[in-house]
């Protein structure tokens, strides 16, 4: 079966990754360009090693929320809001998508994506339907 693994972040990491301060920023979830380019290392390295096992099948990274839109329906009219939102802090910002014996392995994976000393922090996995009866409804 097929796993979602879904990683999430906010605006001010992508401000960081892109080498700017950001002084609203905790300082326990400051990046420094030197911990931006460790965590592009590992993640080449995370993704390399997946797709030697045969349960990599895809892997992506969105861009920042600001460069993201909304549509919603609000009395019969369609509204599309520009990101990011003011009311959103945690959004999707990449993904790895795996095929795996187990939903236990699939969960083993993704524990390898939350980072030490990084606490509360969190990835989500979901299996992926490929047909009606996946959805189990």
């Amino acid at each position: 079966m097929k796993y979602l693994i879904m990683l999430y972040g906010t605006q001010n990491d992508f401000t960081m990754m892109a080498g700017r301060h950001v002084q609203e920023q905790p300082p326990e979830r400051m990046l420094s360009q030197d911990d931006v380019r460790e965590m592009h290392r590992f993640m080449e390295e995370y993704h390399r090693k997946l797709d030697e096992s045969g349960e990599l099948v895809e892997a992506r990274g969105l861009t920042p929320p600001a460069h993201a839109r909304r549509v919603t329906l609000r009395e019969g009219a369609t509204v599309v809001t520009d990101g990011p939102y003011p009311e959103t802090e945690e959004v999707l910002v990449g993904y790895t998508i795996v095929e795996c014996a187990s939903f236990d392995r699939a969960t083993e994976i993704a524990a390898d994506l939350v980072r030490p000393g990084f606490e509360g922090e969190w990835v989500d996995v979901r299996p992926i339907a490929e047909s009606m009866e996946d959805l189990g409804f």
